[in-house]
């Protein structure tokens, strides 16, 4: 007997079955953002965004929360964490020095609010866009996995009441970095195996 495969293999790139199983739309309302301020590192960023945030700082700093502004002052635009990884900063062990409030007390990135607002060219760093699956990068393969914890669980909510899977709400993120082809094949290995589980 076969044994079942436990992740798709799109173009050589190893994603999850959450990616087509899970019900997901962010509820902002719900949840306020938090994922940018909960955890115990920053967001992982390539040297490449690294130059880019700082290349849109001057832009954005006025945004920033004075104890943010002293730490990227201090100790730059990212750290390498204690995984070895490069991350964004973070103030008081967690929250994301690019966090900014909006009324009514929601997390916002002032990255994204900027790029919103035209006032800068550069989106935000693809891990957060791609949110919440993480890219694990392994010495043989690279693996597009879910990240479940209870800040998203209003969102797997919302995507339910919706009909709204992982794979489709993050269509453009997804798209972004990895192509629309590979996107398009992902789509059709989602919608197959998930009419497969419908008549088992």
């Amino acid at each position: 007997m076969q044994e079942e495969s436990v992740m798709f293999d799109i173009q050589g790139i190893l994603v999850s079955l959450d990616v087509a199983e899970r019900y997901f739309c962010c509820d902002l309302d719900a949840c306020h953002g938090d994922c940018c301020i909960e955890g115990d590192a920053g967001a992982p960023v390539t040297e490449a965004e690294c130059e880019a945030l700082r290349r849109v700082l001057p832009e954005i700093i006025d945004d920033l929360l004075p104890a943010a502004r002293r730490e990227i002052e201090e100790k730059g635009v990212a750290y390498v964490d204690e995984e070895g990884d490069l991350v964004t900063s973070i103030v008081d062990g967690r929250n994301c020095v690019f966090t900014t409030m909006a009324p009514g007390g929601m997390c916002q990135c002032a990255v994204e609010k900027a790029y919103r607002e035209g006032r800068i060219d550069f989106r935000k760093p693809i891990s957060c866009y791609l949110y919440p699956v993480r890219v694990d990068r392994y010495p043989t393969c690279t693996a597009v996995n879910y990240h479940r914890w209870k800040i998203c669980k209003a969102a797997e909510a919302n995507g339910r009441r919706l009909g709204l899977r992982l794979y489709e709400f993050l269509r453009e993120p997804l798209t972004e970095a990895f192509g629309k082809e590979w996107y398009d094949e992902l789509c059709l290995a989602c919608k197959a195996y998930l009419e497969q589980q419908n008549e088992m």
